[in-house]
């Protein structure tokens, strides 16, 4: 079990490389971050490992730990992956959700369209990542939820960056509400077909340029 400290360490790594604050290459120096986060150098340390073995950071041999690069390719390589998995556990899901978990899952869809509404593209990118955590939970598939967990730990940037996109987070809304609709009404073959609609979406929109012209 990780410690309340090694938690807060990894929280704070994964908001700041979303955000862009610590972009991909960008050097992980223990020292700084223990004055980052506040907590000791060997929460850190944990926090770097865990993160590593996600594949959101990496180890360079003799050179220490940086943010790992992960190109728009690598994306959309890692969501092919990722969308038949998302897929199955939307199936089971709605095989299996409980009354209490249905509800979760409406007032969790709640809380997306006010950030939408808001225009808190942060909010609302941290959200989609805790939507599809209730949606493994409920399908009660800790293979399948395991290895969404770490494709997902390396697109966190790129989602991000997704959501700054303008209309984007109302497509993508869209999309996740026909998936809570479908998961909460019990239908699995809709469930599982919201979500596979909803990753090509994604896929698609990583494969287009970015306004920047940058990766997505």
């Amino acid at each position: 079990m990780a410690s309340a400290a090694q938690e807060t360490a990894e929280h704070a790594l994964r908001v700041a490389i979303s955000r862009g604050d610590m972009p991909p290459g960008y050097r992980l120096v223990e020292a700084e971050l223990v004055t980052r986060t506040g907590v000791s150098r060997s929460a850190v340390r944990l926090a770097i490992d865990a993160l590593a073995a996600e594949g959101l950071v990496e180890r360079i041999p003799n050179r220490g730990a940086r943010v790992r690069v992960v190109s728009t390719e690598e994306a959309v390589a890692i969501t092919e992956c990722r969308m038949p998995l998302e897929g199955l556990l939307a199936r089971k899901a709605a095989e299996r959700i409980t009354d209490a978990e249905a509800h979760r899952l409406r007032a969790h869809l709640e809380t997306m369209t006010a950030a939408v509404g808001s225009g808190d593209v942060q909010e609302y990118s941290e959200l989609i990542q805790q939507l599809h955590a209730l949606v493994g939970e409920a399908a009660r598939h800790p293979i399948a939820a395991d290895l969404v967990g770490r494709l997902q730990a390396q697109l966190v940037r790129h989602q991000f960056r997704l959501s700054l996109r303008p209309g984007r987070p109302r497509v993508s809304l869209a999309e996740l509400t026909e998936l809570v609709d479908a998961i909460t009404g019990r239908d699995p073959g809709r469930a599982e077909a919201a979500a596979t609609a909803h990753f090509r979406s994604v896929i698609a929109a990583l494969s287009e340029p970015s306004p920047s012209g940058g990766p997505a």
